[in-house]
């Protein structure tokens, strides 16, 4: 067997240099097909004993490699191969994208970025560690420390990645009904909107589940707030399940659910946070997986219909994958196979007797969740994740909210850490693969101190001259670049649909002040800190900017942006330096974008919309009382709904709207017609929804939230490109000061031909006749011949209020009187030169006493 040529070349117009299709299809089968049967076949023959040996043997061989130092130039070459081959690879993958080659073709890359990183690291660490003075010393120390934990974190990483498990629902329907288990449902809240928590339980009680199976609770924390406990109390007898309360708030949400445990019956426990509002298969897609008795919970993902405040403060338009779709996506998955998926507080079904076998939930962190699946897995049972979106939840509407959230979530992977100790802690029975994947975890968000090194270390050379890394040049860049660039290109694989280049930095740059002091306190003493709730429901009304968050990341901006000012007299007085200066200006210089964008975050944009839209396809009917269209939803929020129609309906401004989700649920509500735009043969209509009930209310949030087969975030379609991807972030400045336009209204209204007698007290005893061409509930327009009114121009300056009557011939009813104001008088195209257009509205003072008689109008008009 001949291993295929690889023949690299250019195509005109094209950027890079790639194999031919050709080429690379034959150099994928080798690899992924032919390569690892060789091994197969060689290696069948080995005890694990001799395997071990083997591969000890190819580690030492692989020394010389690592440790080498070639003169610059063949380093430089080492560096344009490896980058190349690591982008062949890629082409490879993309070429043929199926889960197989993936997997091959990923850990191909995990192994040649392990090389060139240790290579890196070997170099860093030989030749390049300065400890000439004190300040050196310090500086230094601390950036390899960051580099070190960035490729430690780095190869956790890689393991947890390696394989990513798929898993399909365990179905019920072959179970006998009389054995599926008992499921009570938890709505822990504190001090949340009673329309967030309502929306929840909503979905709760409508999940699809025997009703003799399931329980629905609302677990009441809020001691403090009696008023809204009485509310919660209504809310829950109108609903349909119960309330419980606890005469004390000890240990917080962990504290509530544990009280709860204690007083409901269920064999398992699905826990949502009072703004996740589930799915209506939720239950019926998670449960199945308990009939195997190791497993102790199932964890689905969760997930936000409304921007966080990176996409809406940097105005990515979706465009950009959102912090949370990383985790969920791939780690998690990632986990999953090594049997370390993490319990994440909501959206989790978990089996009561497991937990109650450890204590109940975990009281010690404030990340409870993570914590108590860390002990369910030193136990020996087994967790599942669930790779279907299930819940729709709110994430934090302003940046400092965010903060706190995700503070939190540092500071108890930290305790974790610092209690538990995954990696080495001999008390815990968990496999080598638990202990990196927790490991991993708990190590992430320590992210803040290391990325500051990054932003500084150039600046501290360029204005004080501490040079961080002795002999800083090309030939270091020829060693760094590979480790970073391939690094990047073996993350594209798993992430290139959840993670886009950079954007994990900015995130790091923005929390890095916070994330880096609250682990740093949590690894000194576990105990600081308590749970603190997020506020969610909120609504930014005006731009503002949160200095308070950003103050000291705004500081690092501004002398990052000063030390560039020093480079002309770098290269005056110390030219010998040229290229320690040019390496730092460029790392500053990216440091400088990432930064500003970091800063932006913090630069709140305002909600323009009551409530969120989000893309759902619904199958949607326009009524009005004599002629109804069908068509379907592009987007909807609980405020208004924009509807795709393949043809132009006439239609008053006024109509009723039916919405169906997709297991048959209905609402049927009014609708205000905004705007109506045509599109080819199809038309989009703009609707608000008026005037909602309460049941039309909580029959909306079951189409849209509840009545729901698969949210649209499940699968992106979206790929990564690192330069794409950069630009993105450098127009982020000229974004986020864009001037918000909300879109204009246009008159939507009925088109009809009306006979009219139109009467104005000047004068005094004669009418005019007049035919009404279009009709809404709030305006219309008549259509006459000018001719008749002698005093056009003194109606046209005074505006006055007129008497309009529409006889029994005209409208199929009785005759029908009302008053309008006129609003503007102008020439019709029409082809007589005498025709004239009136522009008439319904005053509001008298909105009251007409709107029957116009809606009666409206509907006896075909």
């Amino acid at each position: 067997m001949t291993i295929p040529f690889l023949k690299i070349r250019s195509k005109p117009g094209q950027k890079g240099l790639v194999t031919t299709p050709q080429q690379r299809e034959k150099l994928t089968v080798w690899v992924v097909e032919d390569f690892p049967y060789i091994f197969d076949q060689i290696l069948q023959w080995l005890s694990r004993r001799q395997l071990l040996l083997l591969i000890g043997s190819l580690l030492l061989l692989f020394i010389p490699l690592i440790t080498a130092r070639p003169p610059i130039w063949q380093q430089g070459l080492l560096a344009l191969i490896v980058l190349l081959l690591g982008r062949v690879i890629i082409q490879m993958e993309e070429d043929k994208p199926n889960r197989k080659t993936s997997e091959y073709l990923h850990l191909l890359l995990v192994l040649l970025s392990v090389f060139t990183s240790l290579r890196y690291f070997y170099y860093r660490t030989r030749y390049t560690l300065n400890f000439e003075g004190w300040l050196n010393i310090v500086f230094c120390l601390l950036l390899y420390g960051a580099e070190f934990y960035a490729i430690a974190t780095l190869f956790l990483a890689y393991f947890q990645t390696l394989k990513i498990k798929e898993r399909q629902a365990v179905s019920l329907e072959n179970i006998p009904q009389e054995e599926w288990f008992r499921v009570d449902i938890y709505i822990p809240t504190y001090n949340e909107d009673i329309e967030i928590v309502r929306k929840t339980t909503l979905g709760a009680v409508a999940i699809d589940y025997p009703a003799d199976k399931k329980s629905v609770y609302v677990l009441d924390d809020g001691r403090k707030y009696p008023e809204r406990r009485e509310k919660l109390r209504q809310m829950c007898e109108e609903l349909g399940c119960e309330l419980l309360t606890r005469n004390n708030n000890d240990h917080a949400k962990a504290g509530n659910i544990n009280t709860a445990f204690h007083n409901t019956k269920g064999d398992l426990v699905l826990i949502l946070d009072c703004d996740h509002i589930p799915a209506k298969r939720l239950l019926k897609e998670t449960v199945g997986f308990f009939f195997n008795p190791k497993v102790s919970f199932v964890q689905t993902p969760h997930w936000f219909y409304n921007p966080d405040p990176f996409e809406r403060n940097l105005l990515t338009e979706g465009r950009i994958p959102v912090g949370n779709e990383l985790f969920y996506k791939v780690l998690q998955k990632g986990n999953d196979f090594w049997n370390a998926a993490f319990f994440c507080g909501s959206a989790a079904v978990i089996r009561k007797k497991h937990v109650l076998e450890i204590g109940g939930i975990a009281t010690e962190t404030v990340t409870e969740d993570c914590h108590t699946a860390f002990r369910l897995h030193s136990l020996g049972y087994e967790s599942v994740y669930y790779d279907k979106i299930m819940v729709a939840g709110l994430a934090p509407e302003k940046f400092s909210a965010y903060i706190g959230q995700q503070v939190r979530w540092a500071r108890g992977m930290a305790q974790i850490l610092r209690l538990e100790n995954p990696l080495f802690n001999r008390k815990v029975r968990l496999s080598l693969p638990q202990r990196l994947c927790y490991t991993s975890a708990t190590a992430h968000f320590f992210f803040g101190f290391p990325r500051l090194m990054y932003a500084i270390a150039p600046t501290l050379f360029l204005l004080f001259g501490i040079n961080s890394v002795k002999g800083l040049g090309f030939e270091t860049l020829c060693y760094a670049l590979p480790h970073v660039i391939l690094s990047m290109q073996t993350n594209h694989i798993p992430y290139k649909h959840v993670r886009f280049s950079f954007w994990n930095e900015i995130f790091e740059f923005a929390l890095s002040f916070q994330a880096g002091i609250v682990t740093l306190l949590a690894l000194i003493n576990p105990k600081l800190g308590s749970f603190n709730v997020t506020d969610k429901g909120m609504n930014v009304t005006k731009r503002s900017f949160d200095f308070d968050s950003v103050k000291y990341l705004v500081l690092v901006t501004v002398v990052a942006t000063a030390a560039l000012l020093t480079v002309p007299l770098w290269l005056w007085l110390r030219p010998e330096d040229s290229q320690a200066v040019i390496v730092n200006v460029f790392w500053s210089i990216f440091n400088l974008i990432l930064l500003m964008a970091a800063c932006l975050v913090a630069f709140e944009q305002p909600q323009l919309r009551r409530s969120h839209r989000m893309p759902r396809k619904l199958k949607a009917v326009i009524h009005t009382p004599h002629h109804s269209w069908r068509g379907e939803t592009v987007n909807i929020s609980e405020s208004g709904v924009q509807i795709l129609l393949n043809t132009r309906p006439n239609i008053p401004d006024e109509i009723r709207v039916e919405l169906e989700g997709d297991y048959g649920h209905k609402c049927l509500v009014r609708g205000r017609v905004m705007r109506e735009v045509a599109m080819g043969e199809q038309v989009r209509l703009y609707v608000d929804f008026i005037n909602l009930t309460r049941t039309q209310q909580d029959d909306l949030v079951l189409v849209i939230y509840s009545d729901v087969n698969e949210w649209y975030s499940q699968r992106r379609s979206e790929t990564d490109h690192p330069l794409e991807s950069l630009k993105f972030i450098a127009t982020s400045i000229r974004r986020v000061f864009r001037e918000f336009r909300p879109a204009k209204e246009t008159k939507v209204r009925q088109k009809i031909q009306t006979a009219v007698q139109l009467y104005w007290d000047y004068w005094k005893n004669y009418s005019v006749s007049a035919t009404i061409t279009e009709i809404g509930t709030h305006d219309l327009r008549l259509e006459l011949d000018g001719r008749q009114i002698s005093n056009l121009d003194i109606m046209q300056d005074t505006k006055p209020i007129v008497s309009l009557l529409v006889t029994q011939e005209s409208n199929n009813l009785k005759d029908i009187s009302f008053l309008a104001k006129v609003q503007t008088i102008e020439p019709v195209d029409s082809g007589s030169v005498n025709s004239i257009a009136i522009e008439l509205s319904f005053p509001q003072s008298m909105e009251e006493q007409q709107q029957l008689k116009i809606r009666q109008l409206l509907y006896s008009l075909d």
